[in-house]
């Protein structure tokens, strides 16, 4: 009888948390292009020249493949004009160990998108809000999987009045 109120209390318990992490996970929903450029450091458009994967320790300790994204910079639609920059984004392939996040896209050598980043605590640069701050470009400039384009971005995000 103790056992079986034991695992029905764990039981419980673990709707509860699986509940409360997909909401968190959630959060109020997609943000706005002018509301992520507003909040990011950077908006920069580019191509990705190089993918550097490596073992890294993250703000909660744990131990991840981070790869480096070497982005050749086409445009600067908020922050610093520059020719390149470094995204370190969470997911990779090291040997035979590849993790695959799924909030967030991965991105190839030749593949060009939108990169909201964030300066970091240890200086480099991040995605701003994971999966929504990657946005993949087609060679239609449409971003992948949505109805948005290029000009769409660029237009959002020079309403927000970020430079």
């Amino acid at each position: 009888m103790l056992r079986a109120r034991a695992l029905l209390q764990a039981g419980c318990w673990c709707v509860v948390f699986g509940a409360s992490a997909g909401l968190a996970a959630q959060g109020a929903g997609a943000l706005t292009l002018a509301d992520r450029a507003r909040r990011a450091d950077r908006v920069v458009v580019g191509r990705v020249v190089s993918v550097s994967p490596a073992w890294q320790i993250n703000e909660f300790g744990d131990r991840l493949i981070i790869s480096t994204l070497r982005v050749s910079v086409d445009e600067n639609l908020k922050g610093p004009a520059s020719a390149a920059v470094d995204v370190e984004v969470e997911g990779g392939t090291i040997g035979t160990l590849t993790l695959h996040v799924s909030d967030q896209a991965s991105f190839a050598p030749n593949e060009r998108g939108v990169f909201f980043i964030r300066r970091t605590p240890r200086g480099t640069f991040a995605a701003h809000l994971r999966g929504q701050s990657l946005m993949k470009l087609d060679a239609s400039n449409r971003v992948q999987g949505m109805a948005l384009t290029l000009d769409d971005v660029r237009r959002e995000v020079g309403a927000a009045n970020v430079r």
